[in-house]
């Protein structure tokens, strides 16, 4: 597995804080789990963190702004030297790893899912997190998932096949993220159903007015 889409370095860094929402984490722990190149980052990241705190003076009256003031001395992480990480063994073999596969009750052949329409699937994951909506995607091989923008940030996994987004391909452990400013129309690759985890903070706003009637019924 060669993934070459990573997290930004702030959600890593809010993530190392505790100041993501439930949705946001399950996300960032899942690509995590996969991914080593962004375990080493974080470990870079809570290593400097803690080196800062044990220089800094304990503030009698510490203001709210203390993580925000923290993260910007932390503005030259890239500079750390990230040594290689030795290959793990996999807990449990299988397509969705863990903290996902707790969440949902089992691996790929244990989930039920629920039609989307044209031959696309989902499955709504609870996590008690009113911010965000959380979601297994299954989208079959060379469709095109309808085209889109955003209110607010998308965080997408890839866990099995791959798609496209325009010249850009995001296969296994890649993570891609999108905001308000990005219009798009994801086409899962041939060969292989693409299934991705998604994290959205507001329904996505598509262009059809076919898809955006049918929206309240599919929960997108």
């Amino acid at each position: 597995m060669n993934i070459k889409r990573h997290l930004s370095d702030a959600f890593l860094l809010d993530y190392a804080g505790g100041n993501l929402s439930e949705g946001w984490s399950l996300a960032v722990a899942t690509h995590l789990a996969l991914c080593p190149t962004c375990r080493r980052q974080l470990e870079a990241m809570e290593g400097a963190a803690g080196a800062l705190l044990e220089k800094m003076p304990v503030e009698a009256n510490a203001t709210d702004d203390s993580w925000e003031r923290m993260k910007a001395r932390l503005g030259g992480l890239q500079a750390i030297e990230i040594k290689p990480e030795p290959p793990r063994e996999p807990v449990k073999p299988g397509i969705l790893p863990e903290p996902l596969r707790s969440y949902v009750g089992g691996d790929l052949p244990d989930l039920k899912w629920r039609a989307l329409g044209r031959g696309a699937y989902q499955i709504l994951i609870d996590t008690g997190d009113r911010d965000t909506q959380v979601r297994l995607l299954r989208i079959p091989a060379g469709k095109p998932v309808p085209e889109h923008t955003h209110e607010g940030c998308e965080l997408t996994l890839v866990l099995a096949g791959s798609f496209r987004d325009g010249e850009d391909l995001f296969a296994r452990g890649d993570i891609e993220e999108a905001d308000d400013t990005l219009l798009h129309q994801p086409i899962a690759t041939e060969g292989e159903d693409c299934i991705c985890l998604a994290v959205t903070e507001a329904p996505l706003k598509f262009t059809s007015w076919i898809v955006r009637l049918m929206q309240p019924i599919l929960k997108i």
